[in-house]
């Protein structure tokens, strides 16, 4: 399915980014009382990174995913999962039957979206009193080895900004109408990364492609040079983990 944003060139690196925090996702389900059984709609599935997640704790998983190369790289992850299948669409057009799901859930997606319209149709698919969740891993810019990365890129990309996928979510939410009070949870996890897939997952970096342009081959260049005078095979990567999960009015 073409969309405005092609992540095709991007899907095998993404298989490499980190997973959220299982603290956050439980506190999540928990506030949605979500049991085992219980329908989810992830929407823009890519790689199965929340999908995933989801499975292994006992829920049926549709996953959403307009691209057929992250789709693709996603089925192969889930292959072994019977409570996960795959169709394609986008979080404006899902192509699911209205009232149908417990939950609909939108990982590190929801900003490359029409939010207005996702949330209108999030509400559509949603069952009475259904839930919303969106989340994305931010990376700890306080870090040192990250503050050095992020001087790295705007070196490269003097105005570089991240757009809404670091914004507090709950205006946008609210200002839809459709939902209950918003609630933010903030899961802090270190994730221990190889360099060498801590390289590749940069390669995913659909947000820093965009911005870089025809730079972007170089920026990353440049970041693994960095992360290779280290001197070290691994490195610790701070995250927070961000959801904003609210309930259909």
């Amino acid at each position: 399915m073409k969309t405005e944003w092609d992540y095709t060139l991007l899907a095998d690196a993404y298989l490499l980014r980190p997973d959220y925090s299982d603290a956050a996702i439980d506190a999540m389900l928990a506030i949605a009382d979500m049991e085992k059984g219980g329908s989810c709609c992830d929407v823009g599935a890519g790689t199965a990174h929340l999908t995933a997640m989801l499975a292994v704790r006992g829920l049926n998983v549709t996953a959403v995913e307009p691209n057929d190369a992250m789709r693709a790289n996603g089925i192969r992850r889930t292959a072994a999962m019977t409570n996960v299948c795959w169709v394609e669409g986008t979080g404006e057009h899902t192509g699911q039957s209205a009232g149908h799901f417990d939950m609909v859930t939108f990982g590190s997606s929801f900003n490359v979206c029409d939010r207005a319209r996702a949330l209108k149709e999030t509400a559509r698919i949603l069952k009475s009193r259904g839930w919303f969740a969106c989340m994305w891993n931010h990376r700890q810019l306080d870090d040192p080895i990250q503050a050095q990365i992020e001087a790295i890129i705007k070196t490269y990309v003097a105005g570089y900004g991240y757009g809404s996928r670091r914004e507090d979510q709950t205006a946008v939410i609210d200002a839809s109408g459709l939902y209950g009070p918003v609630v933010h949870l903030d899961s802090r996890i270190v994730h221990q990364q190889a360099i060498v897939e801590c390289v590749e997952a940069w390669r995913s970096h659909a947000t820093l492609a965009r911005q870089a342009g025809d730079k972007f081959p170089s920026v990353v260049a440049a970041i693994e040079g960095y992360l290779q005078s280290l001197n070290t095979e691994m490195i610790r990567i701070p995250y927070s983990t961000h959801i904003w999960i609210a309930q259909l009015a």
